[in-house]
C-alpha cells in the first residue's frame, strides 16, 4: 500500500517545510515537463528582429524631448521614425 503524502499546505494556509525524503525525490522540471518548460524557454522576450538597434547617449534640447515625452509611451521610437524619414530624405 502507497504511503499517503501530507499536504503542502497546512491548516493556517502556509506552505510547510519539505523533509529530506521530499527533497531527496524530487526531479528537474525538464525531466517531469519538458514540453511546458521547452515551450517557456522559447517564449522568454521578444524575438529578435534581423536589424537591431544600437543603444546610444545622445543629447536632446529640452524642448524637443519634452514634445516627444508628452506624447507618451514609444516616444523613444517616434524619435528614430522621425530621424529615419530624415534620412532617407537626405540620402544622396
Amino acid at each position: 500500500m502507497k504511503k499517503r503524502r501530507k499536504p503542502l499546505i497546512g491548516p493556517d494556509g502556509e506552505v510547510r517545510e519539505l523533509t529530506k525524503a521530499e527533497i531527496a525525490r524530487m526531479r528537474p522540471a525538464t525531466e517531469v515537463v519538458p514540453d511546458i518548460v521547452e515551450a517557456w524557454r522559447r517564449s522568454r522576450g521578444r524575438p529578435r528582429k534581423a536589424a537591431t538597434k544600437q543603444q546610444i547617449t545622445l543629447r536632446l534640447s529640452p524642448e524637443v524631448l519634452a514634445f516627444f515625452r508628452k506624447q507618451g509611451r514609444g516616444w523613444q521610437t517616434r524619435v528614430d521614425e522621425v530621424l529615419s524619414r530624415y534620412v532617407k530624405r537626405n540620402a544622396a
